[in-house]
């Protein structure tokens, strides 16, 4: 009598409902998931705060950039996360797509912590400071690319046939900050002084 290892089970034929093209679960899953990885990207970068070496104001402001970077990335991970939630709040249940564009945002949104922390450390350092800028691009984009699978599963149309109306509507206001940047720029030297 041979001994042999047993075939591996066929998981498909013991629910084919979870793993047939085009499943759906429910969101609850998804949801803690994400509330647990926000709530450890806020850790992370919690602990990477410092006490300050003395106790007069020379001490405390070696450590006010990291402080205020720290302040900064925490205010965008909060409005992340409340947008985020609000977000699957309307979604009864989720898929695939769903599932990889939520893992996609928080990928980006996991790298936040280290780019907070170099800005911190090398406050006015062009690079550091494009790093963090596009560290905090790219979960923007990814939570755009979230909200399209997440509008279809709720059974809407995504909101972008929309889009032309709130353009116009705010045509105004960015005809007015382009002005102002404008202006603001050709007195600080980048055009001649004369105009100011």
């Amino acid at each position: 009598m041979t001994v042999g290892l047993a075939p591996p089970p066929d998981f498909a034929m013991l629910n084919p409902d979870c793993f047939g093209s085009g499943s759906i679960m429910g969101k609850d899953r998804l949801t803690a998931f994400s509330d647990g990885v926000i709530a450890i990207i806020i850790t992370i970068m919690v602990l990477e705060l410092k006490v300050p070496d003395g106790a007069d104001w020379a001490a405390l402001q070696q450590v006010a950039p990291v402080f205020v970077s720290y302040v900064l990335s925490f205010v965008y991970l909060a409005i992340y996360w409340n947008n985020h939630h609000h977000l699957l709040h309307t979604v009864t249940q989720v898929d695939g797509l769903i599932l990889w564009a939520n893992s996609h945002l928080l990928f980006w949104l996991s790298l936040v912590p280290a780019s907070t922390w170099w800005l911190g450390q090398h406050f006015p350092a062009p690079l550091p400071t494009a790093v963090y800028g596009v560290t905090l691009l790219l979960p923007a984009i990814a939570y755009f690319l979230l909200q399209r699978p997440s509008c279809t599963a709720m059974g809407r149309l995504p909101f972008w046939p929309a889009r032309s109306a709130a353009i116009s509507r705010a045509r105004p206001l960015l005809r007015f900050t382009s002005q102002a940047s404008r202006s603001a720029f050709s007195c600080h030297g980048y055009r001649s002084r004369s105009t100011c």
